[in-house]
């Protein structure tokens, strides 16, 4: 299924964020400290300068449009899942492994939930608002 267009760099986000997250997860995995040190420093460069961007879009974007609606559980599981992420950044400065691992680890699994049931839910949702009469002719 072809992404949204409204979703679509998002979903090219998603694959160097899986990317990064295996990266994690193997430095972390490794017991090559020079290998932990150099991807946490990785890791809070991609927060740093690509996740907090994505995650500040879809936070005052995307999720929103779910507050109130039977979809309102996955905002809020996204919304959990970015503040987990953001929790780990203080432990990822001190190059601490185990911190590493969870990173990868929610990174990862916050990649999938977002491309296999927020997203799909979203784009629903988008596509219900276009279909209601007069909703995006500006009549009302």
């Amino acid at each position: 299924m072809k992404r949204s267009p409204v979703l679509q760099p998002l979903s090219r986000e998603h694959h160097t964020a899986l990317t990064l997250a295996k990266a994690c997860e193997r430095a972390a995995r490794s017991g090559d400290e020079a290998l932990v040190n150099q991807t946490c420093r990785r890791a809070l460069l991609a927060y740093a300068d690509e996740l907090a961007t994505h995650f500040e879009f879809e936070e005052l974007s995307l999720l929103p449009l779910l507050h109130g609606t039977e979809m309102q559980t996955l905002a809020e599981r996204t919304l959990t899942d970015h503040n987990q992420l953001r929790g780990l950044l203080d432990a990822l400065r001190h190059n601490d492994a185990d911190a590493l691992e969870r990173f990868g680890q929610c990174l990862s699994a916050h990649v999938r939930f977002e491309e296999r049931e927020l997203f799909p839910a979203l784009e629903n949702f988008l596509d219900e608002q276009e279909r209601q009469p007069g909703r995006m002719s500006g009549a009302d």
